[in-house]
């Protein structure tokens, strides 16, 4: 399906200081919300337990409120409605040695007796200790993929072309990450796969735009490379827009159908699709000229790789016939 006409080559490079600008502005702003609100751990990085309860009518919350935090243990407690009116889920911390942790859904049971027909439907417990682990292996699982994409990138065409595409990944991560401390999503293990889904994601766009930027550079005898740029990414925008259209319609469905399990994840996941379709066109490309990629001097390095290779398959084949 072609949405846009092949033979269009829309001018996006003459709009990249403006759309480099509102890309600072979101940055911005999503540090300033990172430091005066803060990340929302949930129980996977913060440790703590969740009991997660469901009546056969709507829950009483106010009367399960008054009966749990009768007890010292779960005075902290709190207490939210999860997807329908008749289940809710009951948060609260766990010191390292508290017994509570062990026996903490027959706890509940005992001290939600008299609310009304309920049943516990899930204990999740998680220790301080093993909160503070996971969070510290998951940001070192986001900055291994950005080594290991910098590194895979640099391989496949050139430094600038990596650079230009890890600075768009940090781009996105830190704008997703900037909505989710706005909206005091619960950051949880659920929340690191959607980002590393995101880089994923994002990143294979890039590639696709980078990839066309690489063969107009070999097809082309155009000096200047936003020429080059504007060309590659018109005629990769049909595809680029149609596959972010049908992946984020696909995610809000799990967001708005999904219920409260998914709801970080796939809230996560339609901030960074749009945000990583935004930099694939206008934020990761524009780098390329800012980081000083010159097309004359890659298309000389590409004629004299072109050049050792005819030399080397003419010395292979003398050697096989003997005449080296």
């Amino acid at each position: 399906m072609q949405v846009f006409s092949k033979d269009k080559i829309y001018n996006f490079m003459g709009k990249s200081n403006f759309f480099i600008s509102f890309s600072i502005v979101l940055i911005l702003s999503s540090y300033f919300f990172l430091y005066t609100k803060g990340l929302n751990y949930g129980i996977d990085f913060a440790g703590g337990t969740i009991v997660q309860v469901k009546y056969d009518k709507t829950a009483p919350i106010k009367q399960m409120r008054e009966n749990i935090t009768k007890d010292k243990a779960f005075e902290n407690a709190s207490i939210t409605q999860f997807g329908s009116p008749q289940e809710v889920i009951i948060r609260f911390s766990t010191a390292e040695n508290s017994t509570v942790k062990n026996d903490a859904g027959d706890k509940i049971k005992t001290l939600l007796k008299g609310t009304g027909d309920f049943q516990i439907r899930r204990v999740d417990i998680v220790g301080p200790k093993v909160g503070g682990e996971l969070r510290e292996k998951g940001m070192m699982a986001l900055v291994m993929s950005i080594i290991v994409i910098l590194i895979y990138v640099a391989f496949r065409f050139e430094w600038r072309f990596a650079v230009a595409s890890v600075l768009a990944l940090v781009h996105d991560v830190s704008i997703a990450m900037g909505a989710i401390a706005l909206f005091q999503v619960d950051v949880n293990l659920d929340v690191l796969a959607a980002l590393l889904t995101l880089m994923g994601y994002s990143l294979n766009d890039t590639i696709i735009v980078f990839d066309r930027i690489r063969e107009g550079i070999g097809d082309t005898k155009e000096t200047n490379l936003f020429n080059v740029i504007n060309d590659a990414v018109s005629k990769t925008l049909s595809r680029t827009l149609l596959t972010s259209l049908t992946t984020f319609f696909v995610i809000l469905t799990l967001y708005a159908l999904g219920g409260e399990i998914i709801s970080s994840f796939s809230f996560t996941l339609l901030v960074g699709i749009v945000v990583g379709t935004y930099s694939s066109v206008f934020v990761a490309s524009p780098m390329l000229k800012w980081l000083g990629f010159d097309l004359q001097s890659y298309k000389a390095k590409e004629a004299l790789k072109a050049k050792r290779k005819i030399e080397k398959e003419k010395a292979r084949a003398m050697y096989e016939k003997g005449m080296l």
